[in-house]
């Protein structure tokens, strides 16, 4: 039924198009390729390795950082560092001499 339904509204539309697309088709006849110049095929080469480049760059996932399993597993606990006691030394050396710690 929705479909009926849309045809009727806008089947008018798409005849009109495809007559359009029709004619523009068969109004431009197919040239014979000329490469009479290896620049041009050249570029065109390069042209379509860029751009295939480009697509499968784009096609990639870029935020792939690899399967989980391969990570190292996180350490079992937290140990802080051992307490070390250094000797303060109470010496100044401006006025030369000891000072209360």
């Amino acid at each position: 039924m929705a479909v009926v339904e849309l045809l009727k509204r806008h089947g008018r539309k798409l005849a009109v198009v495809a007559a359009v697309a029709g004619a523009l088709s068969l109004g431009t006849a197919p040239q014979p390729a000329q490469a009479r110049d290896g620049a041009g095929v050249a570029l065109g080469v390069a042209g379509g390795l860029v751009a295939g480049a480009a697509i499968a760059g784009a096609a990639a996932n870029p935020y792939y950082y690899g399967a989980p399993g391969y990570y190292a597993p996180p350490p079992a606990a937290y140990y802080p560092p051992a307490p070390a006691y250094y000797p303060r030394s109470c010496w100044d050396p401006y006025y030369r001499r000891y000072y209360a710690c």
